[in-house]
This record gives structure tokens, C-alpha cells and sequence, in this order.
């Protein structure tokens, strides 16, 4: 597919500024890395939003929100036009709250020219989460209901098909830009499915009483928080190797990934704290929190001794109440 500079330049400047307004968290974290992964991990987070978009539509029925993700699917691949997608989306949106994820989807056309002006192999990374995402999300679609999910191993899979395959795109992504990542990461690829699902597990968590109030739940049915807090602490611990992994002069990556697995760290010690009932707390991160992790990754970037005493200063609470109530959950 052929696009003109000029228009690439405008989708691109298009893809910064909605980013911003879909996603606070990522508008931080995806400029970190090297350009051209700037690229192409921003259009792949678009793409997957979309797809989210479609999940967390209370107004949708399961038959039509699986209508969609095919539907945009097929648009991905090629199969047919951008707007033999918008069209019915945006019919189907047509009392959505949020004006940014309606107008990302209106300018779908946008963003899959940023793939296709990737590098094959990136595009073949992209297609591959994209399609196992949406496929994925599909078999969840009939599964939504205030009792949750049935059990752990039905948890653990949601939680791959919408993030732990992010984990692997972003590995393979990495590794395409970067042999000595590649090098590195060989066989310890499996951590990037766990990177991914420390990341869901914790929004999961944060977000269980605005899911509850929308007639969802993902948690498994028969698990308490407690035991969920611990799950998503041996998560942690994989996303922390993960990190520890990457090699040092990759300082974006690194920067890119202790971002994002440090304010998830923050946020389940912050629930972790209010389980033990130490305090009553918000899960959601001020704003300087945020800034001071920031500011933080430029020193952890260098240094695995700091990702290290970061992640055990900041999970105390998680790791004490692991420690007290561990149990192989049933």
C-alpha cells in the first residue's frame, strides 16, 4: 500500500495526538521508546484499543459486539475496507460516552496506514496480536456477567488474550528493532506473557467496582481478592525479570517497561494495602506519583539494582499480605 509523505506525516500527527486522549498512561510511556518502535507500538496500542472499545460497550450485545471484532478483524487483514467496518461500528456506538475512542474509530483508515507503512515483520507482529486479541475477546463476549469468571485457568486466558499477547507483540516488536534484545530475550520469551498480564490483572483489580457497575466482572467466581492480589504478584515478579533482562543500552525499552511495571506496582500495593484494611485508599495514582516514576526511570533504565529495590520498596504491602495468606488457589 502506497501513502503519500505528506499523508503519513498528517496520520502520524493524527496517532500522537489521539493517543493522548484515549490513554493518559500510554501517551506517557510509548514516547520513551526509539522512534520508529514509537511508531509502530502507538499504532498496535490504536489497534487494540479499538477492539477494547468494542468489549467494554455496555449498550452491545455479545452477537454484535462479536460481529464487530470480526468485522474490524477483516479490515486489519485486508479482507474488506476500513468502512465496511466504521459504518456498522459507529451505528452500533451510537449512544458511546467517550468522543475520542468514537473518533479513533472513525479514522481507522488513519491508523492502518501507519501499519502498512511498517516494515513487514512488524506488520506480521501486529496482525498476529490483533487477530489472536480479537478472536480471543470474542469467546469471552458470552461470558459477561456480574458472577465472573469460572475459574483461575478461564482468568488466566482472558487475561493473555487481552494482554499477555501484548507481552508478546511488544517482545517481538523489540527484538525485530533490536538483535541484542533478541539475543537476550531468547528463551525467556514466556515473561512477556507474564509482563502483559501483571499489567491487565492490576486494571482488573483497579477497575472491578466500575465493571460491577456496567454488569461485568472478570475475576474468577470462586476467588477472593486476596487470592487474586496474589497472582498478580507472582506476575509482578515475572514482569520484573522481564525487565531485568533487557539489555541496558536499550535504555527506551527499558524506560518503556519499568514505566508501566512500576505504577502497576504502586497501584496493587495501594489495593493490597486497603485488603489488609490497613487504610482506605483509592487505587488510582496522584498525579505526582506518576511524575516521580517517571522521573525515576531515566536512573532504573541503567540499573538493575535499582529495578530491584524499586519493586521491593514499592510491593511491601503486596509481598507481606502474599506471604500471610499464601495458598495454591483451587
Amino acid at each position: 500500500m502506497n501513502t503519500s509523505s505528506a499523508t503519513l506525516q498528517a496520520d502520524l500527527a493524527y496517532q500522537k495526538v489521539i493517543l493522548g486522549s484515549v490513554s493518559r498512561t500510554f501517551a506517557l510511556t510509548i514516547p520513551l521508546l526509539p522512534e520508529a518502535l514509537e511508531k509502530v507500538v502507538g499504532n498496535a496500542y490504536l489497534l487494540c484499543r479499538i477492539v477494547d472499545t468494542i468489549e467494554d460497550a455496555p449498550d452491545l450485545s455479545p452477537p454484535t459486539k462479536q460481529a464487530l471484532s470480526q468485522l474490524f478483524l477483516d479490515s486489519v487483514m485486508g479482507k474488506i475496507t476500513a468502512e465496511e467496518f466504521i459504518r456498522p461500528c459507529l451505528a452500533a456506538l451510537n449512544t458511546h460516552s467517550n468522543p475520542s475512542e468514537l473518533d479513533l474509530i472513525e479514522h481507522t483508515p488513519a491508523v492502518l496506514r501507519i501499519l502498512h507503512a511498517c516494515s513487514p515483520k512488524d506488520q506480521e507482529a501486529v496482525n498476529q496480536c490483533v487477530s489472536i486479541m480479537s478472536l480471543g475477546m470474542s469467546r469471552f463476549h458470552t461470558k459477561q456477567s456480574t458472577e465472573g469468571l469460572s475459574d483461575l485457568a478461564e482468568f488466566e486466558e482472558y487475561c493473555y488474550v487481552v494482554a499477555g499477547v501484548v507481552g508478546e507483540l511488544l517482545t517481538n516488536l523489540f527484538g525485530n528493532h533490536s538483535s541484542h534484545f533478541a539475543q537476550c530475550m531468547r528463551s525467556h520469551e514466556s515473561l512477556s506473557v507474564g509482563f502483559g498480564q501483571a499489567l491487565q490483572m492490576t486494571n482488573i483489580l483497579k477497575d472491578s467496582s466500575e465493571d460491577r457497575a456496567r454488569g461485568v466482572s472478570w475475576k474468577p467466581s470462586k476467588m477472593s481478592q486476596i487470592d487474586l492480589l496474589n497472582i498478580a504478584y507472582r506476575k509482578l515478579i515475572e514482569a520484573c525479570n522481564y525487565i531485568l533482562i533487557i539489555p541496558k543500552e536499550e535504555v527506551g525499552i527499558r524506560r518503556f517497561c519499568f514505566l508501566a511495571f512500576g505504577l502497576a506496582a504502586l497501584t496493587l500495593n495501594t489495593i493490597a494495602q486497603k485488603a489488609s484494611a490497613k487504610k482506605i485508599s483509592e487505587p488510582k495514582l496522584t498525579r505526582k506519583v506518576v511524575w516521580g516514576v517517571y522521573g525515576f526511570t531515566k536512573l532504573a533504565a541503567h540499573s538493575n539494582l535499582l529495578v530491584k529495590l524499586f519493586f521491593y520498596l514499592s510491593s511491601q504491602d503486596l509481598r507481606k499480605l502474599a506471604k500471610s495468606s499464601y495458598k495454591t488457589p483451587s
